[in-house]
């Protein structure tokens, strides 16, 4: 364990300084993990258990653009996994099996390109368009967890295609291409189940902001000491999740841990806190957290429908056609810098940051 605080922090300096991540040490032959890695609760507390027997619902969105039946049946699966879930899987969404694999080999390629060319993208000034890094939150957070990642803003101020590294260029703008659509259409079927029009959550620009996050896990020596990803809940409206084979993925309900087991051709989809904010907590954001694995490296896609740090005068509060005298406005208004702000801030506690901005 590291003995002080100064310890650690000189040690999370030095990791930081190598610009390679946990690839880095994973290359170099380490053998077990180094002490800022080691997570104080591995363990799910206050969980009880893993439970397997059941799993998110997986929904099929075919026809839901043709056929006013289909499209009923699957607003009310997509209400019944919000309520009961937080999170579901989707098929038949639209993007090409091929668009989803090219989108997985391109994050691949990226983090087993040549150190010096990844150094050139490494930096934590997330006002950048391209940035990457190991851990957002490797100076605020209690533990370093075994990952490292790339975030790109793709809208609504797209960077210049020079800044996007070629590993992985065309395919991160074809498939964010992809996603926005798919994020607008499940915008419209979450304004549906809310009651209300369903341009409404998409006109007030929850599907404005697009940011692209490729996650490497490598092979780890010691799993059970570390976390690919502590519990945590997303700083955002809408997740959509590309994992690959591996699995890891667990989200938290009832005091239980339960795994999302990779299916092909699907994408995770789960709410953010932003939405749970503007819906005065109709919608719930779910923790979940992934494990640290001996088979890597894993490779997932998140694509976080927000703005972040880019500049905004947009300020969200709860809807006012969801709030009333006997079910009052929950939060404060905010902004989605602000809100992002504070999230990186906070770091990946363990604690929700919307706790921060409730009345």
């Amino acid at each position: 364990m590291v003995s002080t605080n100064n310890e650690r922090l000189a040690q999370l300096k030095a990791f930081d300084e190598t610009k390679t991540g946990v690839k880095g040490l994973v290359d170099a032959g380490i053998s077990t993990v180094p002490p800022i890695f080691i997570h104080q609760h591995n363990g799910p507390p206050p969980s009880k258990t893993l439970n397997t027997t059941i799993s998110v619902p997986t929904i099929d969105l075919s026809g839901i653009d043709t056929n006013l039946t289909r499209r009923t049946d699957t607003v009310k699966c997509v209400q019944d996994a919000i309520d009961t879930w937080g999170f579901f899987q989707v098929v038949n969404h639209g993007i090409p099996q091929s668009v989803l694999d090219d989108m997985l080999d391109g994050v691949k390629r990226f983090f087993e390109d040549d150190d010096e060319i990844k150094k050139g993208y490494y930096t934590r000034d997330y006002t950048k368009k391209m940035i990457y890094n190991s851990n957002f939150d490797l100076f605020s957070g209690p533990a370093t967890s075994w990952r490292d990642s790339f975030s790109c803003f793709l809208a609504p101020s797209p960077p210049d295609l020079d800044d996007i590294p070629t590993s992985c260029r065309e395919i991160l703008m074809e498939y964010s291409n992809q996603v926005m659509k798919l994020g607008k259409t499940l915008f419209e079927l979450f304004s549906e189940i809310l009651g209300l029009k369903p341009s409404y959550l998409n006109d007030i620009h929850c599907s404005e902001g697009l940011q692209v996050l490729g996650h490497y896990y490598p092979a780890c020596p010691q799993p059970e000491l570390t976390m690919g990803s502590p519990q945590h809940a997303d700083n955002d409206f809408l997740t959509v999740l590309l994992q690959d084979h591996i699995g890891g993925l667990q989200i938290r309900l009832a005091d239980q841990w339960f795994d999302v087991p990779p299916t092909p051709g699907a994408l995770v989809i789960n709410v953010g806190d932003l939405l749970q904010l503007i819906t005065n907590d109709k919608f719930k954001s779910v923790e979940h957290r992934v494990l640290a694995n001996t088979k890597g490296p894993r490779i997932s896609v998140a694509t976080f429908f927000t703005t972040g740090y880019q500049p905004t005068t947009r300020v969200y509060g709860p809807i006012k056609e969801l709030v009333s005298e006997s079910d009052p406005p929950r939060y404060r208004e905010t902004s989605v810098k602000e809100y992002a702000t504070f999230y990186k801030n906070k770091g990946l506690d363990g604690t929700s940051a919307l706790q921060h901005f409730r009345l």
